[in-house]
């Protein structure tokens, strides 16, 4: 018996709203995996118009969209809007890996990340991000947590 082949299809979003499944090629079972084969695909030649462009409101310091790098207890989170001390938590690994010169394919991402963070922060201030405590007052024990934690696969991270 000859092994039994699958339609391979991508949705497409049509101009006038409606969508459909449209074939680009045959998937067949070879053993535990599958075999692909496309059809024939081709370049439009009018490229799609560009989506609207939302412009970045004032008050979000510029990180609007940004998030987290992937570590800490905020990973992948909005950067506006976020909590004082979180903002401070990254915005010192990101000083630490701008620091570390085995970490330089990545400081350009960094420094973006960095000034989105810092921007935040002067804007939940509203000030200069780089002064001391921010709640005005002394230190505490969870900022030495915040300030000595490291995930212990930084050095694993772009950033």
């Amino acid at each position: 018996m000859a092994d039994p082949s699958f339609p391979v299809t991508v949705l497409v979003q049509r101009p006038n709203g409606q969508s459909e499944h449209v074939r680009v090629g045959t998937a067949v079972r070879v053993g535990d995996s599958f075999r692909l084969t496309l059809g024939e695909l081709a370049i439009g030649t009018t490229p799609d118009s560009a989506p609207a462009r939302r412009p970045a409101p004032a008050a979000s310091g510029g990180a609007d969209g940004m998030v987290f790098p992937p570590y800490g207890r905020s990973r992948g989170a909005p950067i506006a809007g976020a909590s004082i001390q979180d903002l401070e938590f990254y915005i010192n690994g990101s000083r630490r890996s701008l620091d570390d010169p085995s970490k330089a394919r990545w400081h350009e991402k960094e420094r973006v990340l960095l000034a989105a963070m810092e921007a935040e922060l002067a804007r939940q201030k509203g000030g200069d991000s780089r002064g001391g405590d921010s709640r005005g007052g002394s230190p505490s024990a969870d900022d030495d947590f915040y300030d000595n934690a490291a995930s212990p696969m930084d050095d694993d991270l772009p950033f």
